[in-house]
């Protein structure tokens, strides 16, 4: 067995915080993982770094040994890292970005398309997955930019007080059914349903930024809807299944509205389901290499130029 970088940085994580659960949200990573990574570096040491009680996490004599010399292994590498794409760089422009996979589709192509248009040479590399790994790619360093909804509703959940931000624009969440009969207005599948015949529920993995925020609104609304989970996976799958008729789900307007319009989706419910998000761009508060530091400002700029162009009424 071969220790990981991460078992490293999840060590670290625990006695920093001084407990598995402050290090699984500080990681964003369940707590079960920290435990199951830290058993893992322990075994491969051969001994134990930690003593556990009910209550309590220590470190072990042999924990607060090796703490140095891990923090110095992960500096290396980072070093390392830094160094190797410098290098790799060299002669081009280059920022790397996390991407939620809904955003990476829908906002991520036109919006970094006009970014372009006024920095020529720059080189973006885009990484898009769900919500929980492009934090944990920013927490770790290996983007520079994270792009991904936002909730105001849900500061303490994402990563607002850790990292400098920009909004970028505003979406609105919607709920979606297919109509009852072609080119009818009544939702198939009516919210709120009822305890009786609750909604089939075309969800988001509890990971992904979707799947937060929308259990987070459910959560918060005075007479929850009666749901049962269907389906679990992403934005255009879901949307592509409430077509099909076998449920409904929550969709950004960006992805529904032509089918609003034609009648494919009618919404499943009035308002007080809409879910107001906005469109967020992250960065570490800490300085960036300067191509990084000349596109943040840039993005600064545009967006400042769409306020003044557009103002809110």
């Amino acid at each position: 067995m071969n220790v990981q970088v991460g078992w490293l940085k999840d060590f670290i994580a625990v006695m920093d915080s001084g407990g598995f659960s402050k290090a699984a949200e500080r990681r964003h990573v369940t707590q079960p993982a920290i435990s199951r990574h830290i058993l893992a570096l322990e075994t491969w040491i051969g001994t134990k770094l930690f003593e556990r009680s009910t209550h309590s996490v220590a470190a072990t004599p042999a924990g607060l040994a090796f703490k140095p010399i891990a923090e110095d292994i992960l500096q290396r590498i980072e070093t390392g890292r830094e160094v190797a794409l410098e290098t790799a760089f060299s002669t081009s422009e280059s920022v790397q970005f996390a991407s939620t996979h809904a955003l990476s589709q829908t906002f991520f192509p036109k919006w970094i398309k006009r970014v372009q248009s006024e920095e020529d040479g720059l080189v973006v590399q885009l990484f898009a997955a769900n919500l929980a790994i492009c934090e944990r790619m920013l927490v770790d360093g290996e983007v520079q930019f994270l792009l991904a909804y936002s909730h105001r509703g849900m500061a303490e959940r994402t990563l607002t007080n850790r990292f400098q931000s920009l909004t970028l624009g505003e979406e609105l969440v919607v709920p979606v059914s297919a109509p009852m009969e072609p080119g009818g207005t009544r939702p198939r599948f009516q919210l709120p349903g009822s305890a009786e015949s609750p909604l089939a529920h075309l969800t988001y993995h509890p990971g992904s930024g979707l799947g937060r925020i929308t259990g987070h609104h459910l959560a918060t609304l005075p007479d929850p809807p009666e749901l049962t989970q269907a389906f679990v996976g992403p934005a255009t799958l879901l949307v592509e299944m409430a077509r099909d008729g076998l449920g409904m789900t929550w969709a950004p307007m960006v992805l529904v509205e032509q089918d609003l319009k034609e009648g494919r989706l009618v919404r499943a419910g009035d308002c007080r389901f809409d879910i107001p998000i906005e469109i967020k761009l992250f960065r570490p508060k800490a300085r960036l290499r300067s191509s990084a530091e000349r596109f943040w400002a840039l993005a600064n700029r545009q967006f400042t130029a769409a306020k003044l162009t557009h103002p809110p009424s």
